[in-house]
Parts: structure tokens; sequence; C-alpha cells
């Protein structure tokens, strides 16, 4: 009987106690991720870092809070110091994208509110704290590509759809 291989998850590096935040933390780490990485299924990536820029750094937000916005150009991405810094989240999105085509992923776990990462929510653009209804960069990215993306607070929801892709390759 041939093993197959294990279904590969694409996760935040700060989801994994990397402390590439733009304030140099981390979140994490989490049991389900520590898990999943002895399995051999996380692929990590911080959008931010890999689009080039440092840790830690000045906070960034999506004018309007939508990534989907920002890939049709229509929105940008601007440090609280109103540095525009959207080409190195499209950068990023496109680094994890490729990752995702890479090594056949259908699943993402990022972080939650993240200019790159948000899945469901993000911060207007007004650095006041303000949540709108909206995805990072990258979240949004992935989500064209048909991947299911999920945040660190959906960690039972990512497992049962991890389990169902899983089921589906059987």
């Amino acid at each position: 009987m041939q093993e197959l291989a294990v279904q590969k998850i694409l996760v935040s590096r700060c989801l994994l106690g990397h402390r590439v935040r733009y304030d140099g933390g981390a979140h994490g780490p989490f049991d389900l991720l520590q898990q999943w990485q002895a399995e051999g299924r996380v692929i990590a990536l911080c959008p931010e870092v890999a689009g080039g820029l440092p840790t830690p750094r000045p906070p960034a937000e999506i004018a309007g809070g939508q990534g989907a916005q920002v890939l049709d150009g229509l929105l940008r991405v601007l440090t609280i110091d109103g540095e525009d810094c959207t080409e190195a989240f499209l950068s990023g999105a496109q680094q994890a994208l490729e990752l995702v085509r890479q090594h056949g992923i259908g699943l993402a776990l990022l972080k939650a509110r993240s200019p790159s990462c948000g899945n469901l929510e993000n911060y207007d653009g007004s650095f006041s704290g303000v949540k709108v209804a909206g995805e990072g960069v990258t979240a949004a990215l992935l989500q064209r590509a048909g991947v299911q993306v999920f945040n660190e607070t959906q960690l039972a929801q990512a497992s049962l759809a991890l389990a169902a892709l899983e089921s589906a390759l059987e």
C-alpha cells in the first residue's frame, strides 16, 4: 500500500512563534500548528517580510481595508507615516501564491486582521483601531485562487476543512 503525501498548509510565520510582526512580536505557537509542523504539513511564510519589509516596521493598513481592491489597483497599503508599501504587499502575496501552486496547497491559516493575511476583517486605514469587513492582500489573492483561508480563531474549522480535503484525495 502506497503512503499518500500529507496535505500541505500555508501558515503565517507569526502564528508559529516567529518574531516577524510589524512590531517585532509573534503569536503562538498553537498546539494544532505544532502538530501540523510535526506531521510535515506546514509551509511557513510572512508575506510582508517576503515582500521585502523589515522587522520591526511601521504599522501599515489598507485605506478602506479591502485587499481585493489593492489587487485590482484601486487601493493602496500605507504606513502610519504615509509611506506607500503596496508593492511589498503585492510581492509577498505573489510569493504566497507561488508556494500554494508549488505545494498543491488548498488551505491557509493566516493572521487575523493583518493587512496581508486577515481573512474576515481588517483595519480601515485610519490607524484608529476601527475594523471593517474585508481581507488582506495575500488572503484576497489566495481566495481568488480557490484556497480556503482561515485565521487563528478558526483552528477548529481549519482542522475540519483539512480533513475534508484529505478525504477528497483518498
